[in-house]
């Protein structure tokens, strides 16, 4: 069970009476596509409402189209927390908790790709289509040799760059992609992954005692199932709950 809130980590948790939570929209996996921005529905937002309810506080949502977006508002201090993937590059000026998920990310080549597998991505004159300062851009970003990122802003830009510039691969969450090569007649998922995502809960640098609470937090939902529960409610498919800390 975790412990209660402390009256320094809620005046840092919702230090204007009321808890500004941060949700990425074009991540499809954690939030509904299609819900309301002040409203949403999804594993995260349904986390986000356990926490305003366990801090005692009124949730207030402020809806982003991607993660970039949604990284400099907490950066900012312009939400109190965030639902977003813990990357190096966000931990230098955002406090993490641990991963509540982690969402596999692959590659979708075209038809008639020589690419058959992920390791033959990363080559000179490869050009990979990419959601711009997603996690998963910051992680091809840090380890690709060869191959050159495309940008779009957002998921479902990053899938039309994909196809109107006719590129060599699609980066991109591999529930997402699966759906995509249908849309595209010949089209492959590349089997395994290049990483997975480890979505967690941020907040700004220095509230370091809300850190600390929403640490606590992930740890709790995940020991206690909810976490585990979330997903099967939303019946997201091919994502798994994180692993203790």
């Amino acid at each position: 069970m975790q412990k209660p809130l402390s009256p320094d980590a809620l005046a840092e948790l919702a230090p204007g009476g009321k808890l500004r939570v941060g949700i990425n929209h074009g991540n499809f996996l954690i939030v509904t596509p299609g819900s309301p921005f002040g409203a949403p529905k999804g594993i995260a937002p349904d986390l986000a409402l356990e926490l305003g309810r366990r801090a005692g506080v009124p949730v207030e949502f402020v809806g982003f189209d991607a993660a970039g977006q949604l990284a400099d508002a907490v950066k900012n201090g312009q939400v109190d927390v965030g639902f977003l993937g813990n990357e190096p590059q966000r931990a230098d000026v955002i406090a993490f908790s641990p991963a509540y998920v982690e969402l596999p990310v692959t590659y979708l080549v075209p038809a008639g790709s020589p690419i058959q597998r992920i390791d033959d991505v990363d080559r000179e004159g490869v050009r990979i289509a990419v959601s711009a300062r997603s996690a998963y851009d910051l992680y091809l970003t840090r380890h690709l040799k060869h191959a050159r990122l495309a940008r779009a802003e957002g998921i479902p830009a990053s899938a039309k760059l994909f196809a109107a510039e006719k590129l060599e691969a699609l980066a991109g969450l591999k529930p997402g992609l699966m759906e995509e090569a249908r849309k595209l007649p010949g089209a492959r998922v590349l089997d395994g992954q290049v990483t997975a995502v480890q979505q967690s809960i941020g907040a700004p640098k220095n509230r370091q005692a809300a850190a600390a609470y929403l640490r606590a937090f992930i740890e709790d939902v995940k020991r206690s199932g909810l976490a585990g529960q979330l997903v099967e409610k939303h019946g997201v498919k091919g994502i798994n709950v994180a692993p203790a800390a």
